[in-house]
């Protein structure tokens, strides 16, 4: 009955601990998203949004040819000019005024002849409170070119988009033909806006470039839909290694690892793709989701550490009261308390050795005294270097949590079977007394010889 007691008051100090962790999860998760949320705005405006450029739009609108004069006009113009000049008067017909060439009003879309552009990309992370946000530095120059393939001359419109309004751009430059034109800016809907004559077969080219900041990525659209590159070549240059590539964003064509990151290139020389190019900016691990995440998963490692101690204590028949438990958990619970309310002023490794430390010198100094040195040093220590420790590394290792977790699931089902595989649960577990124990039989004598 006693063992039953002891198994029954465990499980109730475990569920009791279950809700402290619950609560703690919920609330360092609720923290985290109420800063992410308050100063992502703030981030975005003093350091700028994620960037989109996109290539720049040129189209062009056809000169319309000039009237065909009037046969008959033309007829009695020369008729007058005939008589005035037998009768020795002047010409009275005036001389014809220049007529401006018009233009058609719905342009017409065309298409780049070259591109060749460039984006060197520096990863600078900067935290706030309990959020990594993944800022960085670009500097962007590009060169264009156009060729006017249509037969009649017109007005060529180059409209080039910087990537956002309310981000900062350092030494702009927008040329054409060699030409200045970074004064063309038009400031409310952040566009750089060009428009020249062309005549056919005439070539065109412009460059553009900035320097820029901007959050988590960094593309390069090349329209809003399907779009044509021909002759195309983008560079782009990290100082970072681990890169990672936007969703519906094209692989690069060659890549080059360098001392301190990558250098990508993407050449065309003739495609239609909707897809653009870009780079995702290395992610750092969010302290506030890693405390949160923490929390939710201790009760499992919890639970393996109980099993633990209750196989050992049945084992060696040490007593250990559920009160004991109750007072390990509590250790167990200090590691995440203090983990979650220190990572947002310490970096995340100071933060989890400290609690690591923490916890560990409240369990094994506890349990010094409450079963022995030895058990407190060697089995209580290392089981919860094993569950509490080991365990929340794991989720360090992104993508690798779950089968971390359960790799060491198993080695625990098999320790705890294989310890108690000769334990007799219904004598250990019983409500009644126990039974004694029958002597053996006496052996069997034979009758000495006569």
């Amino acid at each position: 009955m006693r063992g039953f007691l002891n198994l029954f008051g465990i499980g109730v100090i475990w569920l009791v601990s279950v809700a402290g962790w619950l609560v703690l999860g919920g609330v360092t998760q609720s923290r985290g998203v109420s800063q992410k949320d308050t100063l992502r705005t703030k981030v975005n405006e003093l350091w700028g949004p994620e960037q989109v450029q996109r290539a720049p739009a040129v189209s062009f609108r056809r000169e319309i040819p000039p009237p065909e004069p009037d046969p008959e006009k033309i007829k009695k113009a020369k008729a007058a000019a005939a008589a005035a000049k037998a009768q020795g008067k002047p010409d009275p017909t005036l001389p014809p005024k220049p007529v401006p060439p018009s233009y058609e009003q719905e342009p017409v879309k065309a298409t780049l002849a070259s591109t060749r552009a460039t984006a060197k990309l520096h990863s600078d992370p900067r935290r706030k409170g309990l959020v990594w946000y993944a800022l960085y530095d670009v500097d962007f120059a590009a060169s264009y070119s156009y060729v006017h393939q249509d037969d009649r001359p017109g007005i060529l419109r180059i409209e080039l988009a910087l990537p956002s309004p309310g981000a900062v751009y350092d030494d702009l430059v927008f040329s054409v033909n060699g030409k200045d034109e970074s004064a063309a800016l038009d400031a409310q809907p952040g566009m750089l806006v060009r428009e020249l004559r062309v005549l056919s077969q005439q070539r065109v080219e412009f460059k553009a470039g900035y320097r820029s900041r901007g959050i988590d990525s960094w593309r390069y659209q090349a329209a809003e839909g399907i779009a044509r590159l021909n002759d195309f070549s983008l560079r782009i240059a990290t100082d970072f290694r681990s890169i990672d590539f936007p969703s519906q964003t094209l692989s690069p064509s060659a890549r080059t690892q360098t001392n301190d990151g990558w250098k990508l290139s993407w050449d065309f020389r003739q495609m239609v793709t909707g897809q653009g190019i870009g780079m995702v900016m290395p992610a750092r691990i969010q302290p506030g989701e890693l405390a949160s995440a923490l929390a939710f998963s201790a009760p499992v490692s919890l639970l393996f550490f109980f099993a633990i101690v209750f196989v050992l204590a049945t084992l060696r028949k040490i007593e250990v009261h559920p009160v004991n438990y109750l007072l390990i958990a509590a250790a167990f619970f200090a590691f995440h308390l203090l983990f979650a309310y220190s990572v947002d002023h310490v970096s995340v490794y100071a933060a989890f050795i400290a609690s690591s430390v923490v916890s560990l010198v409240l369990v094994v100094s506890y349990l010094r005294l409450v079963v022995s040195t030895t058990f407190a040093f060697r089995e209580a220590a290392l089981a919860q270097l094993v569950y509490l420790i080991g365990f929340s590394l794991a989720h360090f290792w992104e993508g690798y949590t779950g089968l971390t977790i359960t790799v060491l699931a198993i080695v625990t089902l098999f320790v705890v079977m294989q310890l108690t595989g000769r334990v007799r649960w219904h004598e250990v577990l019983s409500f009644g007394p126990k039974q004694p124990q029958q002597p053996p039989p006496p052996a069997f004598a034979t009758p000495a010889a006569g």
